[in-house]
């Protein structure tokens, strides 16, 4: 089997520096597995690398799509499957990095997804349309529990999609995953979760929301806003997004809109670890007192020591 690393964890957690400082020693490639940065012009908002930060290592799936066009799980994994296999072409190795934990499992255990159907996915918009997000989530809490518990109840993305897969399939999604989740993985997978200290978790994405406001999040919003984009989209529904489109509209002040996206930031960390404590098997790796390249070595001695046995 060939190689592939994964480098996973919540949001502010050090995965991007790290994950360069990998891919610089072992000929690697990146490929990302978050749901936003696949976005144009959505760049303070996604924490998006920049191009000087990549330090000339080939990025994958980063500014991809129109903050319009679709981009789900089946989405991504077929495009990632696709550059996993031209890494391989160029003699390197793909490395996966970023916080969607389904994303990540689509691809590492190669899991099957039904087709939309379109007539029942209407429908259930309709109904959001007509009753709202609460309705629908009520909805998918008696339909599936398990699933609703995992995800925000503002999610309106996965809630249909949870609900529309029951009414297709017939089994809950929660269920579903869970048997796809027993398929063995076609790499030699050396799968890596990071993080810290929750307390210093959280005041680093504190003082990231401070920073990308510094850094014009909220002129990025007015941007997309002036060139059309709903805020209905997805990709406009991500944290940081939707809060300042409320502030922009008179909604809500400019201090609250700051106080939620971190608070939203706070709460979507702590679903990204619950998810990975539950739902994945990586060698976890505690980064509050590493720099970036003490992180990248302690995962190369980790592959190095596996391969030896």
């Amino acid at each position: 089997m060939k190689p592939l690393i994964v480098i996973a964890g919540p949001t502010a957690c050090k995965k991007t520096a790290s994950s360069v400082a990998v891919a610089k020693k072992i000929c690697g490639e990146i490929i990302s597995a978050d749901s936003m940065q696949v976005y144009k012009y959505m760049d303070i908002g996604t924490a998006k690398i920049k191009e000087e930060e990549k330090e000339c290592i080939p990025h994958y799936l980063i500014d991809e799509f129109m903050p319009d066009e679709e981009f789900n799980v089946k989405i991504f994994q077929q495009k990632a499957v696709e550059y996993i296999n031209k890494i391989y072409s160029n003699g390197n190795v793909p490395i996966i990095v970023g916080g969607t934990g389904f994303y990540i499992n689509s691809l590492v255990y190669n899991n099957n997804f039904m087709e939309t159907n379109l007539d029942i996915r209407h429908n259930i918009e309709l109904e959001y349309k007509k009753y709202g997000t609460g309705y629908l989530y009520n909805k998918l809490k008696e339909i599936d529990i398990e699933y609703a518990q995992n995800i925000h109840p503002n999610n309106v993305k996965k809630i249909i999609r949870a609900i529309e897969f029951f009414y297709q399939n017939g089994i809950k999604l929660s269920q579903h995953n869970k048997e796809q989740h027993k398929n063995r993985t076609p790499y030699d997978l050396y799968f890596f979760v990071l993080n810290m200290d929750r307390q210093k978790l959280y005041e680093r994405i504190n003082k990231r929301v401070d920073i990308m406001i510094e850094n014009g999040l909220v002129e990025e919003v007015k941007k997309l806003m002036d060139m059309g984009y709903s805020s209905k989209l997805v990709s406009m529904q991500g944290i940081g997004y939707k809060e300042l489109i409320d502030y922009i509209n008179g909604l809500t002040t400019l201090d609250e809109a700051i106080e939620l996206i971190k608070k939203g930031t706070r709460h979507f960390a702590k679903r990204q670890l619950t998810w990975f404590k539950n739902q994945c098997d990586a060698f976890w790796i505690d980064v509050t007192e590493k720099d970036d390249y003490d992180i990248a070595e302690q995962m190369i001695n980790y592959i190095t020591n596996r391969r030896i046995k």
